[in-house]
């Protein structure tokens, strides 16, 4: 009986039979972050996920920017309503999309923002939270500035570094201009 293993993307003969061999695609932190990124890479600006379904988000006072003083922000979000609702998770389709504020003025992406509301999650998890890239998501009571039922987020900060680390709610060099 022949038994080889070979590298990924080559062959692998068991028994006598070859079968092609694929690491997995997503393997790992590092590959779900290549992979989220694959996936949101058309936007990079707002016009494409607008087109893509994704809308401004607001808070219940009109902020668009969320910010926290001295925590940094989290920037603008653009969020999907028909992801949001579907009480899913899915790597490569986040719910919101966040935009930070450049030196000029234009909004580019910086990270992805995975939610679901806690009603929705329960359905199909009576137990526990979601996680994504090894990280539990957080939970928002209701009453929150945006006028949500409760629900689970995390935000992967996935094209703009985050000091704070990768996974956290807020970075340290993302701002939101006065008024905005």
């Amino acid at each position: 009986m022949m038994r080889r293993l070979a590298l990924a993307g080559t062959m692998v003969a068991l028994a006598g039979l070859l079968v092609p061999f694929t690491a997995p695609a997503t393997a790992g932190t590092a590959g779900q972050v290549a992979a989220a990124r694959a996936a949101t890479r058309d936007f990079t600006h707002t016009p494409a996920a607008k087109k893509a379904g994704y809308g401004l988000l607001k808070d219940q006072d009109g902020i668009a920017c969320i910010a926290m003083k001295g925590m940094g922000a989290m920037g603008v979000h653009y969020a999907n309503p028909t992801l949001v609702g579907d009480g899913k998770i899915r790597l490569r389709h986040p719910e919101a999309l966040v935009y930070r504020f450049t030196f000029n003025g234009h909004l580019r992406l910086a990270a992805l923002e995975y939610v679901v509301l806690r009603a929705d999650w329960r359905v199909n998890h009576p137990t526990g939270r979601p996680s994504l890239f090894g990280h539990r998501f957080n939970l928002t009571p209701a009453g929150n500035r945006f006028g949500l039922p409760a629900y689970f987020s995390l935000h992967a900060w996935v094209w703009y570094a985050n000091p704070a680390g990768r996974f956290q709610m807020w970075n340290p060099r993302v701002h939101c201009p006065a008024g905005i």
